[in-house]
């Protein structure tokens, strides 16, 4: 069966300087193990799959796919998402806020001036790392235990431990060996620069370490983590993707209620159908 399939860049407004994701617009029908087979294949960091919302509240429902297993929630994958849907003629029931349902529950998206945002979930995990899994990880990385400067959980759905380091130079100058957990490494840069902090994502990938271009769940953890110890005031924008000859942009926010937005531009590369 032919269905509508699109190609998104997100938090990048120039194609192919972003993290991008595969978007099946009407995956009815579908069963879990053809999407699965379907993002094995694309190879990407995610692919998700439209489906007609199972809740009156939501405007569509999304399941997120990495190449070998399913998410209840990624952040990229939800704007990039989101775009594909809006683009396609998708019509929110509230021009304010459109509302995507996911393995994790409902997840608001609105229209900013910086390109779509969400509303960072809550954290599914937080709290301290205790020490010996900080050795741990600071051998993983491949860096003295005195570098990390702080380390926490901030699992959103994909199970990040978030590393704080001295400075966006130490953060760009990691050569991890090979991870066994989720890693999110962020430092600041110095007052008065561009952007706020530099963040990069290493994930265990079959018997290797994969590094993710611009991740928008790290992103969402790691800014509530850092509003919270007043390390960060929002708005911010953070850099990701440097090493890997990307140029990734998220905005963060906070609004009065203290929920965290986190967004970014989005861009169609490829559209079409695909055979499914």
């Amino acid at each position: 069966m032919s269905r509508p399939f699109s190609q998104v860049d997100v938090f990048t407004a120039t194609p192919y300087f972003g993290n991008p994701l595969a978007v099946v617009l009407d995956a009815d029908g579908l069963s879990a193990e053809q999407m699965q087979r379907f993002a094995h294949w694309t190879n990407l960091s995610e692919t998700t799959f439209v489906l007609p919302p199972s809740v009156p509240e939501a405007d569509y429902q999304v399941r997120i796919f990495t190449p070998l297993s399913e998410l209840p929630f990624a952040g990229h994958p939800t704007l990039g998402t989101c775009h594909a849907w809006l683009e396609a003629g998708g019509t929110p029931k509230d021009d304010a806020a459109i509302v995507q349902e996911c393995g994790a529950g409902l997840v608001q998206v609105r229209r900013t001036d910086d390109g779509l945002a969400f509303a960072a979930p809550p954290l599914r995990r937080s709290g301290p790392i205790d020490e010996p899994q900080v050795r741990h990880i600071a051998e993983l990385l491949g860096v003295g235990r005195d570098e990390i400067v702080d380390a926490e959980w901030a699992d959103n759905g994909p199970g990040w431990a978030a590393v704080l380091l001295r400075d966006a130079d130490a953060v760009l100058a990691l050569r991890p060996g090979r991870v066994d957990l989720d890693l999110g490494v962020v430092g600041p840069y110095p007052p008065g620069s561009p952007l706020a902090f530099e963040l990069r994502a290493f994930c265990p990938f079959e018997g290797g370490t994969v590094e993710d271009p611009v991740t928008g769940s790290l992103n969402a953890s790691v800014a509530q983590w850092l509003l919270r110890t007043g390390r960060a005031t929002a708005p911010y924008v953070a850099g990701q993707g440097t090493v890997l000859g990307r140029a990734g942009r998220v905005h963060v926010s906070a609004d009065a209620g203290q929920t965290v937005w986190v967004g970014g531009s989005t861009v169609t590369c490829v559209s079409g159908q695909v055979e499914l």
